[in-house]
């Protein structure tokens, strides 16, 4: 059986593209599938990170570029999402509207959407997966 579907937020993508404490489990998600997919937000949510991993001096100008070329291969594809639907989402729950796109976009397509975020978590336990417990 090969790989299925996953929709995955930014923070999961620097987990792994970025060395640090949450770096295994993030490579442990990748192993187990890497059919990874996100809304075209996380480009923007994910240069703002590498931006400000630069200037406070964590990562080299190759390794910000480094980072962007590798993010772009490992999401296979942007899902587009409907403003009603995150809006929806946001009313029905105390995260931001960032965050929803995400939970939307696995609404969307019926996968789950693997997070480290406890917020999101908790407010949408049904479509929500732990990045620990995926990696397990």
């Amino acid at each position: 059986m090969g790989p299925s579907l996953i929709v995955v937020d930014t923070n999961l993508l620097v987990y792994l593209l970025v060395q640090g404490a949450r770096t295994k489990a993030a490579e442990a998600a990748y192993q187990r599938d890497s059919e990874w997919v996100a809304p075209p937000l996380w480009r923007s949510e994910f240069r703002n990170t590498i931006a400000l991993y630069r200037r406070r001096g964590l990562l080299s100008v190759g390794e910000v570029f480094a980072a962007i070329a590798r993010a772009e291969i490992v999401i296979r594809k942007d899902v587009p999402v409907r403003s009603a639907d995150v809006l929806h989402l946001t009313l029905a729950s105390r995260c931001s509207a960032y965050d929803c796109e995400f939970v939307a976009v696995a609404r969307e397509i019926g996968v789950p959407l693997v997070t480290a975020d406890r917020q999101i978590l908790a407010e949408f336990p049904a479509i929500a997966v732990s990045l620990d417990a995926f990696a397990a």
